[in-house]
């Protein structure tokens, strides 16, 4: 599909930088909405997942899926859900394993290409909706992206995708984040990960060990020595070239939008494949040039962020 080269989004002249679109939201958007109706799904392996539905007897489920560290209430989960409630739609949000109010139980936490998840999630909505969308943020867009490649057009009630901020290239983007001024998140996501890795521990000390932890210093390392062999991968290397998702977008079959901003400062280079765009029958590229990461923020205040807007659009638009 071509790519959108004539994105709209101006951000706020005060948000000057990719860093400050980025921190911003992240600090201070402030989203409310009802309680959710929570329900745990058991996983084939004997786990769990925790599910937060927001349900008006609407005709289309919008799924949500989060960040690195991120959760099923987070603002810019929230954010998204209330656009589409307004509309009428029914949204769940979910958590990953390990990122709800609880620990998971089996020596395993989530990664970026744990599709295996998403489908439990998908086949527990199918059984009331003939009409789902997949929307994504940054880890949780590689996850979608990486899902709807492997499945084609096997599942029919998916409509429509969307990932917003996604490290489309996982290696490069791992550096990238690990760059000296990205130190900040960086140092943020280690220090929730590390701490999940002691609480882990405790109840699996032969599969986790904790002693590695004292020599990690960047995602790549946590990745090394955690992620990739905890689920299978012999290291970061193999657990990024095989969960990357521009591996899986040329089979991708459903219409889907990929959003990045060229000033997202966790995104490489080769997270903006626009030579690719012509390449794909199913996928749309917009790459605005500001935005940070799951930043958008609008110029109106008390207008939608752009990413909860353009997903929107997106979803209820004839293709």
């Amino acid at each position: 599909m071509p790519l959108i080269s004539n994105s709209s989004y101006k951000r706020p002249k005060w948000l000057f930088n990719g860093h400050l679109e980025t921190i911003y939201p992240a600090l201070f958007r402030k989203v409310t909405l009802g309680t959710p109706e929570r329900e745990r799904i058991k996983t084939p392996d004997k786990d769990f997942l925790d599910l937060d539905w927001y349900r008006q007897n609407g005709e289309h489920l919008i799924i949500i899926c989060h960040g690195l560290e991120g959760n099923s209430s987070r603002p810019y989960m929230l954010g998204m859900a209330k656009l589409f409630l307004e509309d009428g739609y029914d949204v769940m949000t979910w958590n990953y394993r390990g990122c709800g109010d609880e620990l998971n139980q089996n020596a395993i936490f989530y990664h970026s290409g744990a599709t295996y998840d998403l489908q439990e999630v998908v086949q527990r909505a199918i059984k009331d909706y003939d009409s789902i969308s997949l929307v994504g943020f940054s880890l949780g867009g590689n996850l979608v992206l990486k899902y709807l490649g492997e499945k084609g057009d096997s599942i029919p009630q998916i409509k429509k995708g969307v990932a917003v901020s996604v490290p489309l290239h996982l290696s490069s983007s791992s550096k990238k984040i690990s760059e000296t001024e990205n130190t900040l998140y960086s140092k943020r996501f280690l220090r929730t990960l590390k701490k999940k890795v002691i609480q882990k521990a405790k109840e699996h000390p032969e599969q986790i060990p904790v002693h590695f932890l004292k020599n990690i210093r960047t995602l790549s390392d946590f990745d090394d020595v955690y992620t990739g062999p905890l689920h299978g991968f012999s290291d970061a290397e193999e657990y990024y070239e095989i969960n990357s998702s521009i591996n899986f977008l040329k089979d991708i079959r459903i219409p889907t939008l990929v959003l990045n901003a060229k000033n997202d400062p966790f995104l490489s280079e080769l997270c903006f494949p626009e030579k690719m765009a012509k390449e794909l029958d199913s996928v749309y590229f917009e790459f605005p040039k500001h935005g940070g990461h799951v930043g958008f923020t609008p110029l109106n205040s008390k207008d939608p962020y752009y990413s909860d807007q353009r997903a929107f659009e997106f979803i209820r638009m004839d293709i």
